[in-house]
């Protein structure tokens, strides 16, 4: 049984927006219709604490969001309408991203249909991307003693700038964004290993990378968890993004990553991030191939 992190708060009214936040209760109803997954498959997360979210992100950045305090240009970044409601959906899923990888340590794997908001930085938000899901999950199981060296795996069509940051001088966690490099963010911290690619890459160009680059990746961080944030991004017809990944493609870059982290033992918490398609249908039928791809390699 694969373990499905979903709560129904993740979808926000956030007016008209690029940021299709209904995907989620979409992509749900879509995987129980086809039978991929059951109800008993799914879990609710409960929400971090605001001293959870103090271990990646600042005290003064918390307090601002806990009392509604953004200015105008920190909200002008962030590039989606704040309000409470937004606050607590991030809340919830950074603590389904912390569950997720608590269960993929026990299953092998978990996916989360949330999660990957990954660029938001200790002391402000952008992107979409209010809080640092990812990251907060880290440094939650860290800090707890649960895990200690993690690969982030981030195949969203922009780079990872938020999770780089964070991690830039923290040598237990390797990160590792792969990405169309003439896209936002204008401003790209390095990662671990960053691969920016050209305009129009496809399948083939894209996937041999991936064989390339992961297992060496793998066999010389050891990392004890993995966090693979599955961007639907990179899809040909996507809004926000100038890749040239088909719906296959990007099926297959899911698989071959799966396969590569069970066979060097690595249980791996999957998040979705973005997905932007000119058909919003398509963003939810590459979401649930993921979720498919997971489901082969579940304890």
């Amino acid at each position: 049984m694969l373990p499905i992190i979903h709560h129904p708060s993740y979808e926000v009214d956030i007016g008209p927006h690029v940021f299709p936040t209904a995907k989620y209760r979409l992509i749900r109803a879509q995987l129980l219709e086809n039978g991929t997954i059951h109800e008993s498959d799914f879990r609710t997360p409960s929400s971090v604490t605001d001293d959870d979210v103090s271990l990646v992100h600042t005290r003064t950045y918390v307090e601002k969001i806990r009392q509604g305090r953004l200015s105008m240009m920190e909200q002008l970044l962030l590039e989606v309408p704040f309000s409470p409601e937004l606050r607590d959906a991030m809340w919830l899923c950074a603590g389904g991203t912390t569950l997720a990888g608590r269960l993929a340590l026990e299953r092998g794997v978990c996916v989360h249909l949330g999660g990957g908001f990954h660029h938001a930085f200790p002391d402000h938000g952008e992107g979409f991307c209010l809080i640092n899901d990812v990251a907060i999950a880290i440094r939650l199981l860290q800090h707890e003693g649960t895990i200690e060296r993690v690969v982030v795996i981030d195949c969203d069509v922009h780079h990872g700038n938020g999770t780089a940051a964070i991690f830039a001088d923290d040598s237990t966690v390797h990160t590792f964004s792969m990405h169309q490099e003439h896209n936002y963010p204008a401003w790209k911290p390095p990662s671990d290993l960053d691969l920016g690619l050209p305009d129009g890459t496809g399948d083939d160009e894209y996937l041999g990378l991936i064989e390339h680059h992961v297992p060496a990746m793998l066999e010389q961080h050891r990392p004890s968890l993995a966090y693979y944030l599955a961007g639907a991004d990179p899809y040909e017809h996507d809004q926000l993004g100038g890749l040239a990944l088909s719906v296959e493609g990007l099926r297959r870059r899911d698989a071959r990553i799966m396969e590569m982290l069970s066979a060097a033992a690595v249980p791996v918490a999957v998040t979705l991030a973005g997905g932007y398609a000119r058909r919003p249908d398509d963003t939810v039928a590459i979401h649930c191939n993921t979720v498919r791809e997971a489901k082969r390699h579940v304890a």
